[in-house]
């Protein structure tokens, strides 16, 4: 994780929710009135954000100290602590809630993407996300992807060639996109081909994409189609995918199944803080 991207957004973050000061830490502790606090988990979990705690307290007030006494991607038990925090105790409960939140959700997401990575229980298929993340948030959720032991899609629309089915049809094929992108986007970046036919996966093929999507297919036919393609194409299997049927998809042979659940749909790990 970028370090100098994530203390600019723990400014904004502590900006929008201090404004100009908090009132209630303020106008109940003095100046040099310290203590101690301890984030715990309160149920089950991978946990996540061990930079977010460490980086948003040395933002807020460096005379904070900071223990984490958890990895990131490390199982976490409900009770169990997860940090130790000890200092002016005002700046550390004016930072309570923005810390918390981001925790809460990069653990969940840690969490759902740990549960996804052994339902598909695969030593070939990998599981990776998608760009499906809350705005503002794609670094941190992304990272909180591959602390549950997961993996990253493109992190926008810079960083790789997605030709989805309507720049197909505006170019005029899958033969035609493919050149176009490669010959304007030079040799660093992967074009991938989203397709859902046959036809359009020896298409694709000709033109030599990098990545082919097999697009809302059943688990059969992903399998169908991977065993067909190259070794040297990357695929993947996206689209109508849930937990019900991803040990499915995991005997497939496909590359990778891309889930946007795992950033869209995950659930806060619950965790708290409380002075000791």
């Amino acid at each position: 994780m970028n370090l100098l991207k994530l203390k600019k957004q723990l400014e904004g973050f502590f900006a929008e929710d201090i404004g100009d000061f908090d009132a209630t830490s303020t106008f109940i502790f003095s100046e040099g009135q310290t203590g101690s606090a301890v984030i715990r988990a309160k149920e089950d979990g991978i946990f996540a954000g061990a930079d977010v705690v460490k980086a948003g307290y040395a933002v807020l007030d460096p005379r904070v100290t900071v223990q984490v006494l958890k990895r990131d991607g490390e199982a976490i038990s409900r009770g169990e602590k997860a940090a130790v925090l000890t200092g002016p105790i005002a700046s550390i409960l004016t930072g309570e809630r923005v810390v918390l939140n981001l925790l809460q959700r990069m653990s969940g997401i840690a969490t759902l993407t740990n549960q996804a990575v052994k339902l598909l229980n695969s030593d070939h298929t990998k599981i990776c996300d998608t760009r499906k993340t809350t705005p503002g948030l794609r670094m941190i959720e992304k990272y909180a992807v591959r602390c549950g032991g997961g993996y990253n899609h493109r992190f926008g629309l810079y960083d790789g060639i997605m030709l989805k089915d309507n720049h197909i049809a505006s170019a005029g094929s899958i033969a035609e996109a493919v050149q176009k992108a490669r010959a304007n986007a030079g040799h660093m970046i992967k074009i991938e081909v989203e397709i859902e036919t046959e036809q359009q996966l020896h298409e694709a093929i000709a033109a030599r994409a990098d990545i082919i999507m097999f697009d809302n297919r059943t688990p059969d036919e992903a399998a169908a189609f991977a065993a067909v393609t190259p070794d040297s194409i990357i695929t993947e299997a996206s689209g109508g995918i849930t937990f019900e049927n991803l040990a499915d998809y995991g005997r497939t042979g496909v590359d990778y199944v891309s889930l946007g659940m795992l950033t869209h749909s995950a659930k806060a790990l619950d965790l708290s803080m409380n002075v000791e």
